[in-house]
């Protein structure tokens, strides 16, 4: 990462994340978490256009309220950070207008919030989250989370779920088909779609070679 990795508003961000605060106990929804991101939102960026200080301001902030996955609140984190991003704002004496369009990009990121972004900014910072989900970092994330709720990998005695119910509660392999292998599917913008796509064949590849380790059919 360069010295200044949100320029050019890095004396906004130094701001905002010393103020929202960041999870030291979530590998997948830290710091490096919100570099990769934000780098994703420079890329969609680039050929989408937006205001790059609101992508700035819904990045940083669009984790800045921390529910775990197995949470019953889990569904309502992003709506919780969207409060507390507007209410930082405020503080910061922000016009109302662009509170706005930072709550809403931070509210509707969230794929359990299942929320339509209805903003260009909104759907690049929606985009830029969920690239961080698929291809490898996808997978890397997945296992760190279900090593961190104490899932096993998969199931030995069916690992493709032919004969039982899929559980991603239970084995981490399964989340792959409750939920990874379908966020390419959604994403808003071209360029975010055109990033997925590579991402996603990826997510499949490392799927299919996995099953082939393991021994599944």
């Amino acid at each position: 990462m360069p010295k200044a990795p949100f320029s050019p508003y890095q004396s906004l961000a130094e701001i905002l994340l010393t103020q929202a605060g960041q999870s030291q106990s979530d590998g997948s929804h830290d710091l490096s978490h919100l570099y990769r991101v934000w780098s994703n939102a420079c890329s969609i960026h680039r050929d989408e256009g937006g205001d790059l200080e609101v992508l700035l301001a819904a990045t940083l902030l669009h984790d800045c309220v921390s529910v775990e996955k197995n949470s019953p609140l889990r569904s309502q984190a992003s709506r919780l950070a969207a409060e507390k991003a507007a209410s930082l704002l405020k503080a910061l004496d922000w016009p109302q207008d662009r509170i706005d369009a930072v709550a809403h990009a931070v509210e509707a990121h969230s794929f359990s919030a299942a929320i339509t972004p209805t903003t260009l900014e909104a759907k690049i910072v929606q985009d830029a989250d969920r690239l961080d989900a698929i291809g490898m970092l996808g997978v890397a994330r997945c296992f760190y989370t279900a090593g961190r709720m104490g899932s096993a990998m998969y199931d030995a005695t069916d690992a493709n779920a032919q004969h039982r119910e899929l559980d991603d509660k239970r084995f981490a392999v399964d989340h792959f088909h409750t939920k990874l292998l379908h966020v390419a599917d959604g994403f808003q913008t071209a360029t975010g779609a055109r990033i997925a796509a590579l991402r996603h064949e990826r997510l499949k590849r490392f799927l299919d070679e996995f099953m082939e380790e393991v021994g599944a059919d």
